[in-house]
């Protein structure tokens, strides 16, 4: 979990040339919540944001969907905004659907939903900023 490799992994472009999509759970339409502030740095950043909201019907532009398995497309990277007790049903959510990364929010941690995603083969960051980690990287010359 957070390795250095697995994070720049989640933020470069796909082996095909694109910016990563994001799915992201918990996604506010409320600009003075970290969700919808970062989310919209990552979009301005060129990522596809997939909100994943059951009670909006849209955020950024873009529709709202009710939880992973509505999504048109599969997300590169599932973005987490929710409180730790969701975790291990997003995670079980991710396994079911096949989806391999996971990202949770600075400040949230699950230990136990963690060994899960790993032991199914998912890449995992936890307690990390997207925005913040982005930022990192892109000053480092380090993205693609």
């Amino acid at each position: 979990m957070n390795e250095p490799p697995t994070i720049l992994a989640m933020l470069q472009r796909t082996p095909d040339g694109r910016m990563p999509t994001l799915a992201v759970i918990g996604l506010s339409d409320d600009s003075d919540r970290p969700s919808h502030s970062v989310s919209a740095y990552m979009q301005r950043a060129g990522y596809r944001i997939l909100p994943v909201n059951p009670a909006l019907t849209e955020v950024l532009g873009e529709r709202c969907y009710a939880d992973l398995r509505e999504l048109p497309e599969k997300p590169d990277v599932v973005n987490v905004f929710r409180l730790p007790r969701f975790i291990p049903g997003i995670v079980d959510e991710m396994i079911a659907l096949g989806l391999r990364n996971l990202w949770v929010q600075l400040g949230i941690m699950h230990p136990g939903a963690a060994e899960t995603a790993e032991a199914a083969g998912m890449r995992v960051v936890m307690d990390r900023c997207i925005l913040i980690e982005h930022r990192r990287l892109r000053a480092a010359g380090s993205l693609r």
